[in-house]
C-alpha cells in the first residue's frame, strides 16, 4: 500500500501540469471605437449639418461600421447637400442631410 502512495501523488501532480484550457481576459465587444479626442464640427445651419454628417461618416468608416460602398453613396449625398448649401438653399441642404441620415438608419 505504501508503494502506491508515491504513485498516486505523482499522477495527481502530473494532472496539474497537463495542458488545460486557460481562461483569458474577456475581449471588448469591439476594438473599433470612436477616438477619445473625436469632436463633431461646430457650426450653424446647413454648413454645420453637412460638416457634422461628413465627420460622422468618416468616423464610422474608420471604425468599420460602414462599408466603403455605403460610405461612397453617403458621400455623394453629402456633396449634393453641400452644393445646395453653398448655393444658398439652406433649408433644402439641411433637409437633404436629414433624409440621408434616415435613409441609412441614423437618427434624424
Amino acid at each position: 500500500m505504501k508503494a502506491l502512495v508515491p504513485l498516486v501523488i505523482a499522477l495527481a501532480l502530473a494532472g496539474c501540469n497537463a495542458s488545460a484550457p486557460v481562461a483569458s481576459a474577456p475581449q471588448p465587444a469591439s476594438t473599433n471605437v470612436t477616438p477619445a479626442d473625436f469632436r463633431l464640427p461646430e457650426g450653424r445651419g446647413c454648413s454645420g449639418d453637412v460638416a457634422r454628417w461628413h465627420a460622422i461618416q468618416q468616423n464610422d468608416l474608420n471604425m468599420g461600421h460602414v462599408n466603403q460602398s455605403v460610405y461612397n453613396e453617403i458621400q455623394r449625398e453629402i456633396a449634393a447637400a453641400a452644393s445646395a448649401c453653398q448655393g444658398g438653399r439652406d433649408a433644402e441642404a439641411s433637409a437633404m442631410v436629414t433624409a440621408s441620415k434616415r435613409r441609412h438608419g441614423y437618427p434624424g
